[in-house]
């Protein structure tokens, strides 16, 4: 059985769709419905069932499933095994806080995929690294850059705040509201100072430094928060998430690195794959 097959298998369950399984796959659609055809063939089964709008797995196919990705671990593990610690090139990469755990995730999956002999070590943005996924005010001089993504601010509110009742939320709504500050923020600076130039305070109730806390402790009811709208946010379904009228407060996640190199330049390609995608 090919095990490419089984691959592309996987990566249409997770997916959910042939042309979703191409993209995460770098390869063509059109081979890869060859090859779930070929597979479907060989195990006399239907795997899939196609729709306008993507694929449902079939019983068949979710039984299939399981052994696929334990079959395919095997064989990744068995060529591991074959490339000795010496051989490894090592990679740092330093990332800003806040990115979002699934799509930075997902793309350090594909970016390790792509380099068997790399060994990958994460690092905080701060420090020396061969490249850096750190947000646009990060960059340094001597710094090459990719946009990765752009992502506006709103204010994240408990569900039964009074003003998750109104439709649009002015800089005046937010005298004395109880709030949690997070820093170091940079939006979080710029909202302070339009609130100062306008003579309105806020009730402080908490200072902490990731969103994940803050989205917590909005959750707990203590106060709003500011936060960036990515996927990951709006997955909350028990916060409301509500723009500020008359300011613009925004964030530009970058790909930066100084020196080219086979790794980097991999690296770049892999991320102009999930370059603005959510």
């Amino acid at each position: 059985m090919d095990l490419r097959s089984l691959k592309y298998f996987v990566a249409v369950v997770e997916q959910q769709s042939f042309s979703g399984a191409a993209k995460a796959c770098f390869i063509a659609q059109p081979s890869i419905s060859a090859a779930i055809s070929q597979l479907e063939l060989e195990l006399k089964q239907t795997l899939f069932i196609r729709h306008t709008r993507g694929v449902k797995i079939t019983e068949q196919g979710e039984k299939l499933y399981p052994l696929a990705t334990k079959l395919l671990g095997q064989a990744d593990a068995i060529k591991q095994s074959f490339i000795r610690k010496q051989d490894k090139t090592t990679f740092l990469l330093g990332v800003t806080r806040g990115l979002g755990v699934k799509r930075m995730s997902a793309l350090l999956k594909d970016f390790t995929a792509s380099q068997p002999t790399m060994e990958l070590t994460l690092v905080p943005h701060q420090e020396d690294a061969n490249a850096r996924i750190v947000l646009k005010e990060e960059l340094r001089g001597d710094e090459k850059y990719l946009s990765l993504w752009q992502e506006d601010y709103v204010l994240a509110l408990p569900s039964n705040h009074p003003l998750s009742l109104i439709d649009k939320i002015s800089i005046s709504h937010l005298h004395q509201i109880a709030a949690i500050e997070r820093s170091p923020c940079l939006a979080w600076q710029a909202l302070n100072e339009t609130l100062a130039l306008s003579g309105i305070e806020l009730d402080i109730r908490a200072k902490i430094q990731t969103i994940d806390y803050a989205i917590g402790l909005v959750k707990a009811g203590l106060g709003c928060a500011l936060v960036p709208v990515h996927p990951e946010v709006l997955e909350h379904k028990d916060i409301v998430l509500k723009p500020i009228e008359g300011i613009k407060l925004t964030r530009e996640i970058v790909l930066a690195y100084e020196e080219e190199s086979n790794i980097v330049n991999s690296l770049t390609i892999i991320a102009q794959q999930h370059q603005h995608t959510e």
